[in-house]
């Protein structure tokens, strides 16, 4: 089991980064929440991790809290919840915001995650209610690291649709972003923008 990789920050292609680790890359999937935080491309960084071994491919998913990878792991076990919903959910909550909506037993903020209906958002608060209290989670810090312009526009539409949003949803809220924005804001505004549809 791979449980945590510290290296080097060489791509960010939301959802995806790669990660050299002693001349090896891994190409790991991690939630927004995680995204935002990623320091700048050369630079070092440590993921917690959780390797899931399918029958055709090895994927590794990657976080910056344990509480991350705790409410990461806690979603794989309900059923009908895999790896690709699960990291959905954690990009458009944070953890803090998963347990209150959890303890509040809030299923309509749930069901703005695209993949999470009525019926799926009720499972997901009756199984999680003794297992993520928001006394337990910690404060995700949004930012982190200096913010550099990049050509946003379809990394941010990738980064969508990768978190399951269909084309013309994505669409429609790349082109209401203002221009110039770092890709890590842009993405940020176009899932506020998506939550508020």
């Amino acid at each position: 089991m791979i449980g945590r990789l510290s290296g080097t920050l060489l791509e960010k292609h939301p959802p995806q980064v790669l990660v050299d680790v002693g001349g090896v890359g891994y190409e790991v999937d991690v939630p927004m929440s995680t995204f935002y935080q990623l320091p700048p491309l050369g630079e070092k960084v440590t993921l917690r991790t959780q390797l899931i071994v399918r029958e055709d491919a090895h994927l590794l998913y990657g976080f910056l809290t344990d509480n991350e990878r705790l409410a990461f792991r806690q979603l794989l076990k309900i059923n009908g919840v895999g790896a690709k919903l699960a990291l959905a959910i954690l990009s458009g909550l944070s953890v803090d915001e998963l347990a209150l909506a959890v303890t509040a037993q809030d299923a309509g903020r749930l069901t703005k995650i695209p993949g999470i209906g009525k019926k799926t958002a009720e499972r997901l608060l009756l199984e999680l209610k003794d297992k993520l209290s928001a006394g337990e989670a910690s404060a995700a810090l949004l930012g982190g690291g200096p913010a550099h312009a990049a050509p946003v526009g379809s990394d941010t539409l990738n980064a969508l649709l990768a978190l399951g949003y269909n084309d013309k949803e994505a669409r429609g809220a790349v082109a209401r972003l203002p221009a110039g924005l770092p890709l890590e804001d842009s993405i940020r505004q176009a899932l506020k923008l998506l939550a508020k549809a």
